[in-house]
């Protein structure tokens, strides 16, 4: 599990927010994905483990495309 990203859950008024964040600086962190609405607070953290592993799936992949788009670029 990469410490990069993680997931934090928040009750609200109308019951569980969950939400995708990103660690930017040791002090900073980003939401970079959120749902709402979530019943219970199992709900929710289901939801976010389910989707923090397939968000950081999708970003290695993008991570990897941009790399060999910048090698191929620098050998042009």
């Amino acid at each position: 599990m990469s410490k990069k990203y993680d997931f934090q859950l928040i009750e609200k008024r109308n019951g569980w927010a969950a939400e995708i964040i990103r660690q930017i600086t040791s002090r900073r962190t980003i939401v970079s994905k959120r749902q709402l609405g979530f019943t219970t607070e199992a709900e929710a953290k289901e939801w976010a483990e389910k989707e923090l592993i397939e968000f950081q799936k999708i970003q290695t992949e993008r991570n990897k495309r941009r790399s060999a788009a910048d090698k191929r670029k620098k050998q042009d």
